[in-house]
């Protein structure tokens, strides 16, 4: 007669807990291993044995025992990577996210924007570290013509997603990271300006070429921009 396996201790999470679990799960830019790993606690908390979470979401049960004991160990920490090998990080995630919060929800006193150097006063950080995590985030306050301050009340949790690429990437992972090209920008404000001034003065605009010869224009340029490997 085969004797019975050690029982396993249950799992339940805490409201604050099953918040952020949920929040991984959700958020489309959360890396897939952690938002698996958040799935196998959910279900365990549910009170499913470790068969039926493997079962329901399609992984190994040594991958469930393993995130399980993990969580009942260490949390919500226990779900991330182990730390690599190497000088530990000066900056840390919540260093980075008081300076992202100040940045864009205050302003300095007797300034109309922030600097490297009353930011790094007022967070006791060193200005390079301040210089480092702006153009990290592409967060430009002194630039008032074209910086605007976000009002995505997920932004910090996003942020925090980001920064955890950088700061503990997943195995084998591919991150691509997609932003407006200068020349665009400049395109706009060039834009902006000559409407500026045709709205200003406006004069009436005289054709010179035949529908025909413009369609021709067009159509010869489209062929050029699909043939330029771009």
């Amino acid at each position: 007669m085969s004797r019975p396996g050690p029982k396993i201790p249950p799992l339940s999470v805490t409201d604050a807990q099953r918040t952020v679990l949920e929040g991984w799960v959700r958020r489309r830019s959360t890396a897939q291993s952690l938002a698996q790993r958040s799935r196998i606690v959910l279900e365990c908390a549910e009170g499913h044995s470790i068969m039926e979470v493997s079962r329901r979401l399609g992984v190994t049960a040594d991958m469930v025992r393993t995130w399980r004991r993990r969580f009942l160990e260490r949390g919500l920490d226990g779900l991330s990577d182990e730390p690599r090998p190497g000088v530990p990080r000066k900056i840390t995630d919540a260093d980075v996210e008081r300076v992202i919060v100040k940045t864009l929800e205050e302003k300095p006193k007797n300034a109309t924007h922030w600097s490297t150097r009353s930011m790094a006063a007022a967070t006791g950080m060193s200005q390079s570290a301040i210089s480092r995590i702006w153009r990290a985030f592409a967060l430009a306050p002194h630039r008032s013509q074209t910086f605007k301050l976000s009002t995505d009340p997920l932004f910090i949790d996003k942020v925090r997603d980001v920064v955890g690429l950088y700061l503990d990437p997943p195995e084998k992972a591919l991150v691509l990271c997609v932003d407006e090209k200068s020349q665009i920008q400049a395109l706009e404000r060039d834009i902006r300006s000559w409407l500026a001034d045709w709205n200003e003065h406006p004069r009436p605009f005289a054709w010179t070429k035949t529908a025909d010869e413009i369609l021709d224009k067009v159509a010869a340029c489209c062929h050029r921009i699909s043939d330029s490997d771009h």
